[in-house]
């Protein structure tokens, strides 16, 4: 027997309960590996794209803004929300990084398709890394207030390691680059 099956829950129903500009939520009942049924709460998510941004000498672009939710300060890796179900993430992920700083890749490959909070919500968050980056405009949405900052790598991931760094796309992509360039 598969053991895995016993923990399998089953879905019974699903119902929205919320629609709004980013995420819906939905009550769902689901069948317990023992028989007994439980609610869950789920939030649904387009999904996102993230970028980690390498020059040739090694430093990493970043974008310090601030995050309403958590009322902080971020440094983040450029990032962004899919525009619809089923967008494509790297798309996503090649234009946020231009919108948000202006720089192109010659290079981008997914390092992984992370599931942020898999206890409620449905986000899948493709992250990229980008190599052979050229300059140009960035175009930021009109509600988006951010700077780019340029660190080194290796900064990037002693800044991960002491705690500092709490965002968990930035976290996964950091130490994904260091590992894919370094490991």
């Amino acid at each position: 027997m598969n053991l895995d099956q016993e923990l399998r829950e089953v879905p019974l129903s699903e119902e929205t309960v919320f629609e709004g500009i980013l995420i819906n939520v939905s009550h769902m009942q689901v069948q317990l590996p023992d028989g007994r049924t439980a609610p869950r709460e789920i939030v649904n998510h387009k999904g996102g794209a993230a970028m980690v941004a390498i020059d040739a000498d090694e430093n990493i672009y970043m974008v310090r803004q601030h995050r309403v939710a958590v009322d902080e300060i971020t440094l983040e890796i450029p990032a962004g929300k899919l525009e619809a179900y089923g967008d494509d993430p790297y798309e996503s992920a090649v234009r946020e990084l231009e919108e948000e700083t202006g720089l192109r890749a010659e290079n981008v490959e997914l390092l992984t398709s992370a599931i942020p909070t898999p206890g409620y919500c449905r986000e899948l968050l493709g992250i990229y890394m980008a190599t052979g980056l050229s300059q140009h405009e960035d175009h930021l949405d009109e509600d988006e207030f951010l700077h780019v900052v340029k660190i080194p790598l290796k900064e990037a991931v002693a800044r991960v390691m002491s705690g500092e760094f709490r965002d968990a796309k930035t976290i996964i992509g950091i130490l994904m680059a260091w590992q894919k360039l370094h490991g």
